[in-house]
């Protein structure tokens, strides 16, 4: 099983990578929120434990970015004992909050308490690969996209970004996929901030696929957060 560490500790991050290796665990580590989400994205773990205040994006900010596509159990191991943090970390979708300091016997107990909901949180089915948009036919596989409006059969040409912003979007059919998850993925931690590179791309992509570009169907924005792909819009 992989568990990804996100601490700007590295004594923390040692001693929690030591320990959980020793209990047969696979253990990734991040020393700050942006690579946190990048390694998340890259290596797709199991079960992730995060401490709040790091630096390039804080725990929750973290946790926003992750919820977009995943439902892996979360743990927040945190120094921050105040009530108000831990409803913020709740509430973003975090699973469980443990205080700094504390006993690796109760870190070891709150994983396995965890993992035991993996069964139920796991999706059986993979993301489909051929989806359709209105009149446009999209084979991720193929990397091919077909208007067929009319009757007839346009290849409609993508570059290789905006096939990488298409396709992390088509496998999170209506999820919210934060900025930050696009811009990490796509472009790097050092980036996470350029918003104006989504709103570049987001703007090709609805030119190609939309109807109206103006009014899109299934591109969709959510203000102040990320885009939605939107399969099932009428």
């Amino acid at each position: 099983m992989k568990i990804l560490i996100a601490d700007d500790d590295p004594q923390l991050l040692r001693a929690l990578r030591i320990t959980l290796t020793a209990q047969g665990y696979e253990i990734l580590t991040a020393v700050d929120g942006a690579s946190a989400i990048s390694t998340a994205i890259a290596e797709r773990p199991e079960l992730l434990i995060l401490d709040l205040g790091m630096p390039n994006l804080d725990g929750v900010e973290v946790i926003h970015a992750v919820r977009g596509w995943s439902q892996a159990p979360i743990l927040v191991v945190s120094g921050r004992a105040g009530t108000a943090d831990k409803v913020d970390a709740l509430d973003a979708g975090a699973d469980d909050y443990l205080t700094k300091p504390f006993s690796v016997e109760e870190l070891l107990a709150r994983v396995r308490a965890l993992t035991r909901r993996l069964p139920q949180q796991e999706e059986t089915a993979p993301p489909a690969l051929v989806v359709t948009l209105g009149e446009i036919t999209v084979d991720l596989a193929a990397r091919s996209v077909v208007d067929a409006t009319g009757g007839g059969r346009r290849q409609i040409r993508l570059t290789p970004t905006e096939w990488q912003v298409l396709e992390l979007l088509l496998r999170n059919p209506g999820k919210l996929v934060t900025r930050q998850t696009l811009l990490t993925h796509i472009w790097g931690s050092e980036h996470v901030t350029d918003t104006g590179y989504l709103r570049l791309y987001i703007s090709q992509l609805r030119k190609k696929l939309e109807r109206d570009a103006s009014v899109p169907r299934f591109l969709i924005t959510e203000p102040g957060m990320g885009y939605r792909l939107e399969l099932d819009a009428r």
